[in-house]
């Protein structure tokens, strides 16, 4: 496990700004916690977005640099020995993780900074953030949470069973989190997350 910056390093230094937070948003794949985050940016664009580094391939619609940066494996292997991540996992066979001196700068900054990233990354994120806000999305059934998967057409039938079984072992530890919401309705579901992020 790579060595975290604690959470001190991310005190504000200007007295007249108010201090940044770090919000954590995680579920199993394909909750819909991306299509989430989207909805949430385009309403508050004041939200600082933190992209994750992938060495999976992208998706149709997805852009460098906006969605995910795509890099090699190789590259990303580099960039953990190297230190550059806050936090990294791999999942379904590939790497994620969230770049580090950008986030603790936005952070720094006084800005809301979201993460929408896997759960072992979450674990990390909690663990040397412990003031960071962690929202876990559910789906409203685990049928409803194959169905969706399925629905997306993106992934080979092997690669969907590994997502179905790390899913399952995904939704025990949502009592994990500070606040669990139920992706059921889309709407509801987004103004709960708003509800969480700006009271």
């Amino acid at each position: 496990m790579m060595q975290v910056l604690p959470i001190q390093s991310c005190a504000n230094t200007k007295k007249d700004q108010s201090p940044g937070r770090l919000i954590v948003l995680t579920g199993p794949s394909g909750v819909g916690k991306g299509t989430l985050m989207r909805s949430l940016l385009q309403r508050h664009p004041q939200l600082y977005y933190s992209v994750s580094v992938t060495t999976r391939s992208p998706r149709p619609g997805e852009i460098n640099g906006k969605s995910y940066y795509f890099i090699s494996r190789s590259k990303f292997e580099q960039l953990i020995a190297e230190g550059e991540f806050l936090e990294w996992a791999e999942f379904a066979g590939n790497y994620y993780g969230t770049p580090r001196e950008t986030l603790l700068n936005q952070v720094q900054s006084g800005k809301l900074v979201v993460l929408e990233i896997e759960l072992e990354g979450a674990r990390q994120i909690r663990t040397s953030f412990p003031n960071a806000l962690s929202i876990f999305i559910l789906p409203p059934s685990f049928d409803e949470l194959e169905k969706r998967i399925r629905g997306r057409a993106q992934d080979s039938e092997e690669a969907i069973a590994r997502r179905l079984c790390r899913a399952q072992e995904e939704l025990k530890a949502a009592d994990e989190f500070d606040i669990k919401i139920v992706n059921d309705n889309f709407e509801t579901a987004l103004n709960e997350i708003e509800a969480a992020l700006f009271k």
